[in-house]
């Protein structure tokens, strides 16, 4: 019988700009495994796989008794990994949480699984920008919505931009013009993951090294939940001396 919801964690070991981050300890524990542990405790009733491709992972995850589906090598992003494991699993919806967000909550899951259930291909989420430095960070992703809550667009760019800049972004521009910035958690329908897998690269996710642009130009729907709790994704030793204080 086909599982109706399934999380699949991509993992892997060739992060450029943080090598071998998911095995980088803290507290004494490796990044990889708060991870594992938090969904294991929000994730109860939604089996987690973990979709790796390096043996050291692998071997980590099972000796903590995690369920690990050993991928090719020769995939060119963790999507793909994805839907290599769900060619087995044959879930008919689901969650893409990164390896190295530890701080996922179950309140997000839920968004998710209530998203992907609906009249979305794809869902995703975001919280809202309040600084004038997150922005214009390019390594903040943000996301322009539609009235309905889907994604227009996914930029590095700070969008939506005024075209008269005001002297200065404060808390109350941002309550009068909400801006968002994206959250690296996805979830897809079935039918739509086969299908993203097979699509070329777009030239606006190559302009702006984005994947899921894919999607929109490509004509599918992203459904975007607005979230309170922002997640930190461990891309930099900046982002382990943050994220320290959070894991006790």
């Amino acid at each position: 019988m086909k599982k109706d919801l399934a999380v699949i964690v991509p993992a892997r070991l060739k992060s450029v700009r943080f090598p071998r981050k998911l095995l980088y300890e803290i507290h004494g524990r490796p990044l990889i495994l708060w991870t594992a542990y938090r969904l294991a405790h929000i994730c109860v009733d939604i089996p987690v796989v973990f979709a790796v491709e390096d043996s050291e992972l692998e071997d980590l995850l099972l000796s903590e008794d995690f369920k690990v589906h050993r991928t090719r090598g020769d995939h060119l992003s963790g999507t793909d990994r994805i839907a290599e494991v769900n060619e087995t699993l044959g879930a008919r919806h689901v969650i893409n949480v990164q390896a190295d967000e530890p701080l996922v909550t179950a309140r997000q899951i839920q968004t998710l699984r209530e998203l992907v259930h609906g009249a979305v291909d794809m869902a995703t989420l975001a919280f809202p920008i309040k600084s004038e430095a997150d922005f214009r960070n390019p390594n903040c992703v943000k996301v322009a919505l539609d009235s309905k809550g889907r994604a227009l667009y996914f930029s590095r760019s700070p969008i939506p931009h005024p075209r008269e800049e005001p002297s200065q972004f404060s808390d109350d521009w941002f309550q009068k013009n909400p801006c968002y910035h994206h959250i690296g958690i996805y979830a897809y329908k079935q039918e739509f993951l086969s299908a993203f897998t097979s699509l070329p690269q777009g030239r606006l996710e190559r302009l702006e090294c984005l994947e899921q642009l894919r999607a929109l130009e490509n004509g599918y729907s992203v459904g975007v939940g607005i979230s309170d709790e922002p997640t930190i994704g461990v891309d930099t030793q900046e982002d382990v001396d943050r994220i320290q204080e959070l894991l006790r």
